[in-house]
């Protein structure tokens, strides 16, 4: 099992947490509500870096899940600070229990990455997109520009990128992290054609999310339906 690098200074926290505790109690077995919260904790950062291998399907038209979740959101709207376009939005929240690590939807590069403070919001509320603090990345792809937001929540307060502008990515490839709960909203263009659903469980790097061609003509594309995941709020 691989771990992401951004976890390391967290297990060596939680190390020496676990080693403090020990030294100052000495008797495991009589003082095990004690001892065992600081291995609690180190098994859970162990946990939550987890960064396993995924299988990348092989099909050039596949776009892949760039996170582990669930789809909260689908709908078209006007893309305003980077593509400013008619898009398609698709979003994941991630829980605390998901692998955080986040993967390139599509073979591309990377135009620009951008960061932007904001709030800490519940990521699973449709505002966080624009309000939450973020980092933006939009890659130059066969489909056109698309936009990927990693999203900090409520609980997660801090993203990261692991790329600059003018590196090249691979369909599947570690791009980023998010930490502890969070969400990554995902700006295709209207030729491309949307096979999640509402409230599926997807795989960073292994998912099929949808289908692009260049022989699809974005005119015959049928035009999605706003989709909103129960209990959402919209903006």
């Amino acid at each position: 099992m691989k771990f992401a690098p951004e976890g390391i200074p967290f297990f060596i926290g939680a190390a020496i947490l676990t080693l403090i505790v020990y030294w100052f109690t000495r008797h495991w077995i009589t003082q095990l509500p004690i001892t065992i919260l600081p291995i609690i904790i180190l098994c859970f950062m162990f946990f939550f870096f987890r960064d396993p291998d995924r299988v990348t399907p092989a099909q050039e038209d596949a776009i892949i899940s760039p996170a582990d979740g669930k789809v909260i959101l689908i709908k078209q709207t006007f893309e305003k600070d980077y593509l400013k376009r008619d898009v398609q939005k698709f979003s994941i929240f991630m829980s605390p229990f998901n692998v955080h690590v986040n993967r390139a939807p599509f073979d591309g590069a990377v135009v620009s990455v951008r960061y932007t403070k904001g709030s800490f919001h519940n990521a699973y509320m449709d505002e966080a997109s624009s309000n939450n603090e973020n980092i933006a990345m939009v890659m130059s792809t066969a489909m056109g520009d698309i936009l990927v937001r990693q999203v900090a929540g409520s609980v997660a307060r801090r993203t990261v990128c692991r790329v600059n502008p003018g590196d090249t990515l691979k369909k599947g490839q570690r791009f980023g992290i998010i930490k502890f709960s969070s969400r990554v909203d995902l700006y295709l263009p209207l030729s491309a054609q949307i096979t999640a659903r509402l409230g599926d469980k997807v795989k960073a790097g292994e998912t099929i999310i949808g289908r692009w061609s260049a022989n699809h003509d974005a005119a015959e594309v049928e035009q999605p339906q706003s989709k909103i995941a129960p209990g959402q709020e919209t903006s």
